[in-house]
């Protein structure tokens, strides 16, 4: 990437006292200098939103979403440019940054089609039909602190930015540092899309101090990141008596049934555990299959995870790009080793340097040791843990055997899949697939349970949690001439006999 164009994009960052280089992950080297803010800066931010937000409340919830749909397409007229910004800042594959842009450009085609559907004014049904009238109105909630992570920066800037915004809130958007160009360049369409400039701003800085700043200044966040940072977001947020949502980690099973074709569990194994080098929420990281096809299965893994090329291409030629960061290799590969010393038996796992220095080849381990770290922690890296099991409710009980609660696979045939998939204790349960059933469908929920977060992003409920519902009811009706609410002793006596007629009677109506 040019310097002149990562020059045009921060300049919306503005000039700062303190600013950090970016490492470009393909070969390890300061790519550009990027500004810091400071937790004076964003709480500015955050007052010069608060002063914009009235007038974005008032604009036609028709209007919010014709800005979303012109930048839906304005990102299909700079796709390329998009995923070239994305293997630029994350090392991705082509394939991987083009379902990360798949995410953004579904959220704005999805929120810019039901946003009118679903904020207008709504009759209600009423609980006394002929003396009253009910609607309900979703309200802004005001300012809304959005906080993104570095995997995927464009489809989860998508999945809570353009919702917030169409919702008719301002919003302040903090990003990771190392894929602050995607976030910018997206704002820089939505404004050219019809966005005031104002709504959405951008911040940039210290995980802790650009956070915090958030949490304590809006009116609602959204955070995806870790397990531990998100406890903290809530703390500040719950202190305020604020709304938040948030998507944190996972350890994420897989129950192969018995039955099912090993080849192809195999198959779908490796395709849910490395997508985005396994720097994924939702990727499988655990395994469980029937102990008499462990080792066939095993076997066919390594095959599948062998068969996966990987390396730097800005065309469709290579299955798998680099880890992100000397942090994310450190963190792989020491957990590999971890589990490794303790007894474990690891196929992969290898690094690549002459490819870049933070390649690292998918690894399958075996014989996992109860007290290593790779045992329970998340991993966010290319590695395929395989268990064996007796029975399949035994399976069920280790699958569940997590503080985390993000997402789940079932492989088999259908029935007996989805019996299993019902009690597998996960946000998303994807059946003969690794997460991408559930995480492509714009309308399904997406969150976890358990220590996976709080909340849901996606479908309604991730437009709906940047309102306030508000209910209105209006005393008079097709009686409102005869009868009013009651007030006085006699008038209830005489309005209770009608009540109940009509409670019979809604009873038996569909």
């Amino acid at each position: 990437m040019s310097d002149t164009s990562i020059t045009a994009l921060l300049t919306h960052l503005g000039t700062h006292a303190k600013s950090v280089e970016v490492i470009n992950p393909n070969n390890g080297k300061a790519a550009f200098v990027l500004p810091q803010f400071s937790s004076a800066e964003v709480f500015a931010a955050v007052a010069a939103a608060k002063v914009m937000a009235p007038t974005w409340a008032a604009t036609p919830v028709k209007q919010r979403a014709n800005i979303l749909l012109n930048l839906h397409d304005l990102m299909l007229k700079n796709q390329e440019q998009f995923l070239d910004l994305l293997q630029f800042e994350t090392g991705k594959s082509r394939g991987h940054a083009f379902e990360d842009f798949a995410g953004a450009l579904n959220s704005a085609r999805y929120y810019g089609k039901q946003a009118p559907k679903q904020l207008g004014l709504k009759r209600v049904r009423s609980g006394a039909p002929t003396l009253t009238k009910n609607y309900l109105e979703h309200v802004p909630v005001g300012v809304v602190g959005v906080i993104t992570p570095w995997n995927y920066p464009l489809a989860l800037t998508g999945l809570d930015v353009l919702p917030a915004l169409v919702a008719g809130n301002p919003v302040v958007h903090k990003i990771d540092n190392q894929t602050a160009l995607t976030a910018l360049f997206l704002r820089k369409l939505a404004i050219d899309a019809g966005l005031p400039s104002e709504v959405w701003t951008i911040v940039v800085g210290d995980g802790a101090e650009v956070g915090n700043a958030i949490s304590d200044s809006v009116d609602y966040v959204a955070f995806t990141g870790s397990t531990a940072t998100g406890r903290i977001v809530a703390q500040r947020a719950a202190a305020r008596l604020i709304g938040y949502s948030l998507e944190l980690g996972g350890k994420n099973p897989m129950v192969v049934l018995p039955g099912a074709n090993i080849s192809e569990a195999a198959r779908i194994a490796v395709a849910g555990a490395v997508g985005n080098t396994g720097q994924l929420c939702v990727a499988v990281e655990r395994i469980y299959v029937p102990n008499d096809v462990k080792a066939e299965f095993t076997a066919a893994l390594e095959f599948a995870v062998g068969a996966l090329s990987i390396g730097k291409s800005a065309e469709y030629a290579v299955d798998l790009g680099t880890l992100t960061s000397a942090a994310q290799v450190k963190r792989v590969t020491g957990m590999l080793a971890d589990a490794a010393e303790k007894g474990a038996k690891v196929f992969g796992g290898e690094q690549r340097t002459e490819l870049g220095p933070y390649f690292v080849t998918p690894a399958i381990v075996t014989n996992v040791p109860e007290d290593s770290t790779l045992n329970r922690s998340e991993v966010f890296g290319p590695v395929l843990q395989v268990y064996g099991y007796a029975t399949v409710a035994e399976a069920i009980v280790a699958a569940n055997d997590t503080e985390f609660g993000l997402n789940a696979s079932v492989v088999g045939p259908e029935r007996e899949a989805l019996e299993v998939a019902r009690q597998l204790n996960a946000g998303s349960v994807n059946i003969n697939e690794g997460f991408r059933a559930s995480f492509a469908s714009m309308d399904s929920p997406m969150g976890g349970f358990k220590n996976s977060g709080h909340g849901r992003r996606n479908g309604v409920y991730g437009l709906t949690r940047f309102t306030e519902p508000k209910a209105i009811g209006v005393a008079g009706g097709l009686l409102g001439w005869a009868l009013k609410l009651p007030s006085r002793g006699a008038e209830y006596k005489r309005v209770s006999k009608l009540l109940v007629i009509l409670s019979k009677t809604l009873r038996i109506l569909p």
